[in-house]
């Protein structure tokens, strides 16, 4: 398969849909940066720091791509010269010198020049040549032992890999790594600086912002060293991001195909020697060393060409990081029998030339058309092979994915003050409606925490507070997607204002019916036809849908309290409800509320079928345990206790996304004492 520019763009387009397009990818980076900047007061009043790393902060999202995250507390700060403690207050933070003489390039040694503040810190103290030096693995150790003994936590399976805690959240694995945040750069890192001068990439702003933001110590040691238990390794995590983001959109796609290539190819079925770092760093030397040129009808050629520098890497036994090139990130990994393995693997794919792209199942379903027909062409322009539906789609999911949950009322305060600053300043179209979906779920989560934890003495402070929260809820479905009508529907119903509800809940049905909104599918004509033309912030509120969130001690509606006792202590955080089941089953609980038996039973049929039939168009998989068991609280509270007792077997069969199997076997124990009495009777 020789390179040829119409097999280049076919690959361009078809990355395109595998990885991402331009705007689908600045669109995540616009979503993941707002949700920084909304909870840096928030990071402030908490004293410690949770930032994205890796792929997925980067713009990636592989089905099989972990989250990356990394954390570190305002209160530790580290120096690299003992001239500069006097920047900071020693009553107030921990100074920490770092030292990088006598230890392997890359890793520097941590030690405390004042008293200890935090137990991790002081569990994690060694005596060395005379003073008290942080120990990389005790301090591991110590954050893994707090992971393994919090019951509250979500995640699963623990283990240590590296720096990091590796658990699983559902099927996504989650790498965690406590770390030490530094502004100030070791000396090292002056090569570095005159080298990006030189080569002219990345461009000096793109410099000036990664040194304002300095880099990272996390807690692992160099394998070649006797003393690795005290080193800490540098981590340019920031600095990398900033340098994804520079990169133009081939670019991007190069560094997805080689990361495509190194899964489905190389490591495929074999110990990995290599790991999609190493593809990373690949990308940023032989985009600085510049002579390549990065257009899709070229994106072959450039393949090929950072396959060679890998080829080159591994033939040498040498692998310079890009931060610190006297750091060789062989050592002791790429070596001995395992890199003459991997070299001949390598040298085997050479000889295949870049049809060696064949290999990987996900760029063969791309290249095989143009292969078998050569008048298949694509145009590579973005407009000409996404429809702006789908750019909505991922928007959408990338925005809805976002929480923001407060332990206490001020922290909603401090959110809905960041809003308010945030909604002043120059602000990206995705960055601008990610700010206002979060307004809307701030003040549903604020406007229900109020109604349960304000008491109210008199009829006059109940009125005050009950149109606080109204106003909250109505601005809230105001700034929010189509289901934020519910939110309003469950307080009304909570405060047994049942006409209200019924009233609120037949809009919602009305809205939720229209055949141009987004959910699980679109009608894309339909969507495009109706909202196409609208603002962003009007297709929100007209067209988008999301699940109803139900967070942890946050009472919404009293019939699912059990479900979000039992949700909470498995380290779930929330319930997820489909909106049009919350619309059936708030008819048939307020129809029986008033006594209306025989459109109680109607609203009951609709239920049922809507659970029974429904191809997970309006009741998603990952919904269905809850979803039996809305059924079959809806069926119990009615008297049909056969009916409620097969809903919450049928839940029980589901997969426990929602983690509800306790509050189920609890009720199946109850309805099965109903029916035994019953039966004595």
């Amino acid at each position: 398969m020789d390179h040829i520019p119409r097999l280049s763009e076919v690959l361009y387009v078809g990355l395109c849909h595998e990885i991402g397009t331009p705007t689908e990818v600045a669109i995540r980076r616009d979503v993941l940066d707002m949700e920084g900047m909304i909870k840096k007061p928030i990071h402030m009043y908490r004293g410690f720091v949770w930032m994205f790393s890796g792929s997925y902060r980067e713009g990636f999202r592989f089905g099989s791509s972990d989250r990356d995250t990394m954390c570190w507390t305002y209160n530790h700060k580290l120096i690299t010269d003992i001239s500069q403690c006097w920047v900071y207050n020693p009553s107030k933070h921990d100074i920490i010198l770092m030292e990088d003489s006598g230890t392997p390039p890359g890793f520097v040694r941590l030690c405390l020049l004042t008293s200890p503040r935090d137990d991790f810190t002081i569990s994690s103290l060694v005596p060395f040549n005379g003073g008290a030096y942080i120990s990389s693995s005790l301090w591991r150790e110590t954050y893994f032992q707090s992971l393994a003994n919090d019951r509250r936590n979500p995640n699963r399976n623990i283990t240590i890999h590296g720096p990091c805690t590796n658990s699983f959240y559902e099927s996504i694995e989650i790498d965690q790594a406590v770390c030490f945040a530094t502004k100030c750069w070791p000396n090292l890192i002056r090569g570095w600086v005159d080298r990006c001068q030189r080569h002219i990439w990345p461009s000096m702003p793109v410099l000036e912002t990664i040194l304002s933001k300095g880099c990272h110590c996390v807690p692992i040691g160099s394998k070649i060293s006797p003393f690795n238990q005290l080193e800490w390794r540098l981590s340019f995590s920031q600095a990398e991001q900033q340098l994804v983001c520079a990169m133009n959109h081939t670019q991007f796609l190069c560094y997805g195909l080689l990361k495509i290539f190194l899964k489905e190819v190389i490591n495929y079925r074999k110990e990995p020697l290599l790991c999609s770092y190493y593809m990373k760093t690949t990308m940023f030397w032989i985009i600085q060393l510049g002579h390549v040129i990065w257009c899709p009808n070229n994106l072959l050629d450039c393949f090929w060409i950072c396959f060679k520098y890998l080829i080159h890497c591994v033939y040498r036994g040498v692998f310079p990081n890009f931060f610190i090139a006297q750091n060789n990130m062989f050592i002791n990994k790429v070596v001995g029998i395992g890199r003459e393995s991997l070299l001949q693997q390598l040298y085997q794919y050479y000889r295949m030339g870049v049809s060696c792209l064949l290999l990987s199942p996900t760029l063969r379903s791309i290249l095989e058309p143009a292969l078998s027909s050569p008048s298949f062409v694509l145009s590579s322009a973005e407009g000409e092979f996404i429809d702006n539906t789908d750019v909505d789609m991922s928007a959408m999911l990338e925005i809805f994915q976002e929480s923001f949950p407060a332990e206490n009322i001020s922290v909603f305060y401090l959110y809905l003050k960041s809003f308010s600053t945030l909604s002043w300043i120059s602000l990206s179209s995705y960055q601008s409606l990610t700010l206002q979906f979060c307004t809307a779920q701030t003040l549903v989560q604020l406007a229900f925490t109020i109604a349960n934890s304000t008491p109210c003495y008199t009829y006059k402070n109940f009125y005050v507070l009950d149109r606080i929260i109204c106003n909250m809820l109505k601005l809230a479905l105001r700034l929010g997607p189509v289901s934020y009508l519910l939110y309003l529907a469950l307080y009304y119903y909570r405060t047994g204002r049942y006409e209200k509800t019924l009233h609120i809940t037949y809009l919602t049905k009305q809205r939720l019916s229209q055949d141009f909104n987004m959910y699980v599918t679109v009608d894309r004509q339909r969507y495009n036809e109706t909202v196409g033309s609208l603002s962003l912030s009007r297709r929100m509120t007209r067209a988008w849908m999301i699940n109803v969130r139900l967070l942890e001690n946050i009472l919404c509606i009293e019939e699912l309290c059990l479900e979000q006792k039992a949700s909470q202590q498995n380290g779930e955080p929330m319930l997820h409800l489909s909106p049009f089941l919350v619309v059936e089953m708030l008819s048939v609980l307020t129809h029986y509320r008033q006594g209306s038996r025989s459109q109680c039973l109607q609203s009951l049929t609709d239920l049922q079928t809507l659970v029974l039939y429904d191809d997970g168009t309006y009741v998603p998989l990952k919904t269905r345990d809850i979803s039996w068991q809305v059924l079959g609280i809806c069926q119990h509270v009615v008297g049909d206790l056969h009916g409620a007792l097969h809903s919450y077997q049928e839940s029980l069969r589901q997969k426990p996304v929602n983690k509800i199997q306790e509050a189920t076997c609890f009720r199946i124990g109850c309805v099965k004492q109903q029916l035994q009495r019953n039966d004595y009777m």
